[in-house]
């Protein structure tokens, strides 16, 4: 691995990398992230399937795999991450936010994420990430372009400027058949919940099945215009 490159080299980085890789395949990628980053690279999973972090345990065997604990999780979801930390060639690190639920229901009343569910997902995932990537200089994400309209033009390599990092999406080109297609070849740990009618896994108050037709984000914050919590805004 060459030197991290300074801050204020890492957006042309990502931009010259999103179009030498945009044809490259997810292993590729990422061995260009394991290569160029080291240990300041990470996944992130949500724990609805692990397959970038397979992925990323090729390119980077101990790779940190950062999970957000939101205290609102299926138990599915929770037992996803502790058998891919226990059978994957991984780090994982579990993010919580300050306040728990019920300290977060005295400040600001139960259910938030009925109310005003922009704020519950800032106090909970938002601002949580924001925290736990301080020490990364890239972070890699499990965003495909077939998911829905918001991540059609989501970049292979790109430049998160919010947090003023490196974000890479090494299967954004891949379809639902590709991600299925790795996990029957690799054995993939995937959230149970997928086989129950869930087709995108969240926070439980938050979501629901997928009706015929619907697309996989259709399931979240369902009847409301809400569509992302705000990490990849």
């Amino acid at each position: 691995m060459t030197g991290t490159p300074q801050t204020d080299d890492l957006k042309s980085l990502a931009e010259r990398a999103g179009r030498e890789l945009e044809n490259a395949s997810p292993l590729e990628i990422l061995k260009w992230a394991a290569d160029t980053f080291g240990k300041r690279f990470c996944v992130t999973s949500s724990m609805e399937d692990a397959v970038v972090a397979h992925l990323a345990s090729r390119a980077l065997p101990g790779v940190d795999v950062v999970f957000l604990d939101t205290g609102y999780h299926f138990p599915e979801t929770i037992g996803t991450r502790d058998a891919v930390e226990a059978v994957m060639d991984v780090r994982v690190i579990t993010l919580t936010p300050r306040q728990t639920v019920a300290e977060q229901d005295t400040a600001y009343g139960s259910k938030l994420h009925d109310r005003d569910p922009d704020l519950c997902c800032k106090l909970r995932k938002v601002k949580p990430l924001e925290e736990g990537l301080t020490s990364y200089a890239a972070w890699a994400t499990g965003l495909r372009r077939d998911e829905s309209p918001t991540r059609a033009n989501t970049l292979v390599v790109g430049w998160d400027e919010k947090r003023q990092k490196v974000k890479i999406s090494p299967i954004a080109r891949w379809t639902q058949d590709d991600v299925d297609a790795y996990v029957a070849e690799h054995g993939v740990l995937t959230n149970p919940l997928l086989m129950d009618g869930y087709a995108s896994v969240g926070c439980a108050p938050c979501t629901r099945r997928v009706l015929e037709g619907e697309d996989a984000r259709a399931g979240r914050w369902a009847g409301r215009g809400k569509t992302e919590c705000g990490l990849h805004d």
